[in-house]
Order: C-alpha cells, then sequence, then structure tokens
C-alpha cells in the first residue's frame, strides 16, 4: 500500500528556511497508531493526514501529531496541509475561503497577498499564570523572576505560556535548560527595535516524548495566540510581521494582521519542496 507524501516548507522568507511539514493524503486506512509512528519516523515537529471532511461545511479533513500525541490544532500544520491540498486539485465549496476541519473544530483559512493565512482560533486558557508555574518557566529560560515584562496564558490547544521580555535581544539571548521533569509548552516574545523587517521576535520551546527540549523553527499556534495577546493589550497597534528561527538558522516570518471585526489572521509563505509516494 502506498499514499502521497508531500513535503511542505511553511512561514520561511526563502527556500528551506521555514518550519517542515509531512503531508499524507489518502490516509483513510492508516490507524491512529500507525499515524503516530510515521510521525515519528518522519521526526519533524508535525505530521498532518489529510481526510475527507466529516462536516458539510469543511473542506478537507486534517489530523495532526507530533512526536509526543494528536494535536486538535496547530498553526505551521494548517498552512501546509491546505497548501498541499490545493496543489493536490482541492477546490473549496464556497468561493471565497477554504474551511477546514481538525480536531478543535472549523479553521477558515484565505488568500491574501500571494499567502496564506488562517483565522486565529479562540483561546482555551488565558490570564495570568500562577506564581508557581510562572516560577517553573523562569528557571526553566534561566533568567531571573523580574526579567520578565509580563505573562500570560496563551493556550489555543498545545497548552502555551506566554512569556513577553523586554527586547528581541534578550529573546535571542535565552538558554533554556535542555530537558525537563514536566511538560513544557513556553512562548516568548520581544520587540525588535523599529526599522528591521520584524517587529517582534518569538521563540517556541516545548518537551518531546522523551523529556527533551525542541525548539520549534516557526510555530503558527504560537504566533496566532501571541498576536491575540499582543493586540488586545495594546503592544501591537497594527499589522505586523514577527520573526521566529533565528537561533536556529531559519528565517522564519509570521504576518500577524486583524481585521475590522476583530479576527486576527496568521499567514505566511508556503511551498513544496518534495512531492511522491510513501509506501506503507
Amino acid at each position: 500500500m502506498s499514499v502521497s507524501v508531500a513535503m511542505i516548507d511553511v512561514f520561511g522568507a526563502q527556500a528551506f528556511s521555514g518550519n517542515p511539514l509531512a503531508v499524507i493524503s489518502g490516509a483513510g486506512d492508516i490507524s491512529t497508531e500507525e499515524m503516530l509512528r510515521i510521525t515519528r519516523w518522519f521526526n519533524l515537529s508535525e505530521t498532518t493526514f489529510l481526510l475527507p471532511p466529516t462536516d458539510p461545511a469543511a473542506d478537507y479533513r486534517v489530523r495532526i501529531f507530533t512526536l509526543e500525541r494528536e494535536m486538535p490544532f496547530a498553526g505551521h500544520p494548517t498552512l501546509g496541509t491546505c497548501h498541499a491540498w490545493l496543489e493536490a486539485g482541492g477546490a473549496q465549496k464556497n468561493g471565497g475561503e477554504i474551511v477546514q476541519e481538525c480536531g478543535a473544530g472549523l479553521v477558515r483559512i484565505r488568500r491574501e497577498a500571494g499567502r496564506l493565512a488562517f483565522a486565529a482560533p479562540a483561546l482555551v486558557r488565558s490570564g495570568p499564570p500562577s506564581t508557581e508555574d510562572l516560577a517553573e518557566a523562569v528557571r526553566f529560560l534561566g533568567i531571573a523572576a523580574d526579567g520578565v515584562i509580563d505573562a500570560a496564558w496563551v493556550d489555543n490547544g498545545p497548552g502555551w505560556l506566554g512569556i513577553r521580555l523586554a527586547s528581541a535581544e534578550l529573546v535571542l539571548a535565552l538558554k533554556p535548560s535542555r530537558s525537563w521533569p514536566g511538560r513544557i509548552d513556553i512562548g516568548v516574545v520581544g520587540p525588535h527595535a523599529a526599522g528591521g523587517d520584524a517587529t517582534f521576535e518569538v521563540r517556541a520551546f516545548f518537551s518531546d516524548h522523551t523529556g527533551a527540549i525542541i525548539e520549534d523553527p516557526v510555530t503558527g499556534s504560537l504566533n496566532a495566540s501571541l498576536a491575540q495577546w499582543l493586540f488586545e493589550s495594546g503592544l501591537a497597534d497594527a499589522d505586523y510581521v514577527a520573526a521566529q528561527g533565528t537561533c536556529l538558522g531559519r528565517k522564519g516570518r509570521v504576518y500577524a494582521s486583524r481585521d475590522g471585526e476583530g479576527q486576527v489572521w496568521i499567514g505566511g509563505e508556503t511551498r513544496t519542496h518534495v512531492a511522491g509516494q510513501l509506501s506503507l
């Protein structure tokens, strides 16, 4: 048995500079256990499995896996899967937005300025962290508590805790722990000086199924929830570009915007670099 597979680069400012994603099409006969095993074999931050929709309002359905678990939603898998679906001839049911079905429900996607962008889903957890949770984050990041300008839960599915530092330079200087005894999902953001090609610098750290700490190259879900936080707090008063992956030698660029109804959209470049068949 073989299925189609595509390797998509998402959020890269240029080729091979974003977050890679494997998209498996025609995955209806693949079990959940096999999906997780395939994901671990690819050893990417996420692998997605493209399926027919079960909701009549959706254009397609996707299951999103990390090396540890299935996720209800993730950002770069959303844009990368949509890119693969469109490239394979997918046509949306209405003439405007594309509708993706995933564990978090229906997600709207649109094309803007030659890029794909998804509507940021509502947060499932927000508000300030507990004293204990913030202290753990500070210890993990290896910084002083008074270095944190602000902190909030910015969880739209993966579990993100947002930490704001005073500058992009401080974000780039972080040297967090390489392993941690508990689960970690921390996103850090700090502003760049005016005049560059990015307004904010973002880094994302999470623990994998072995307890090791992974730094994600470019993270759509985190940027979506950070954008909601930054817009609502007034720190971002206009559309902006976030840089991510700098410390990994990547050049991720995430385009955050807010429409007239207050909906936040997260966009980026998507490119297919590999397409073929996967033997099972």
